[in-house]
Parts: structure tokens; C-alpha cells; sequence
């Protein structure tokens, strides 16, 4: 399944004056990554995955349509998959990417 171009094309709009921004396929979907760092994720399946704090974790699964990301049959921390319908009004998909993009901010370059 091919992610959402609408969808990868707001979150590129948010995140056009990141520094060190590159986009590549992973996951089945599109990332978007800041200084080789995974922010935020387009998924193939809808709806975006999240890179955040794992420190966070549990207060970020706190708002409606997020959950772990499961990987190998394993769940990840610090990587969250958010619905589609959970980043369907604008502010909330800025606030989705904003995550993403802060934490991803705080990792070392590739």
C-alpha cells in the first residue's frame, strides 16, 4: 500500500524550515528525517508514526488514536503510530509532527 501524498505533503509544509531535513522510504511509508534522525513517518498502512522521548511514552499514548509502534512483533518504545483520523484537523497534526520533530532535535547526527 503506497502512503497518503496529501498527507506527506502537509507534514513536508510543517517541517519545510527544519534544517538537516531528508526524506526517505522506510517502514513501508515515507520518513522525514532531521539530521539523519527519524521525526516523523508517513505510514503505508495511514496515519503517521512518531518518533518521541521514551521517557514520555506512556503521557504521549494518553491522546486518542495513538498507540506503540510494533515492530517484529514487538512493541517500541519511543515510537508511537497515530490514525489517520487522529491528525485529520490541522492542529492536530502539527502537534503530532512537533513531536516528532522535538525529540528527533535532541539526537546526534548521523
Amino acid at each position: 500500500m503506497a502512503y497518503d501524498e496529501a498527507l506527506a505533503d502537509k507534514v513536508r509544509k510543517l517541517m519545510a524550515d527544519e534544517p538537516g531535513l531528508t526524506e526517505k522510504r522506510m517502514f513501508g511509508g515515507l520518513a522525514m528525517l532531521l539530521n539523519g534522525n527519524m521525526a516523523v513517518s508517513i505510514r503505508g498502512k495511514g496515519g503517521l508514526m512518531i518518533r518521541v522521548d521514551p521517557d514520555n511514552c506512556d503521557a504521549v499514548l494518553d491522546d486518542p488514536g495513538s498507540s506503540t509502534a510494533i515492530m517484529q512483533g514487538r512493541p517500541m518504545r519511543g515510537w508511537i503510530v497515530v490514525e489517520a483520523g487522529a491528525v485529520v484537523k490541522p492542529a492536530d497534526l502539527k502537534r503530532w509532527v512537533k513531536r516528532g520533530v522535538t525529540y528527533a532535535r535532541t539526537l546526534p547526527p548521523k
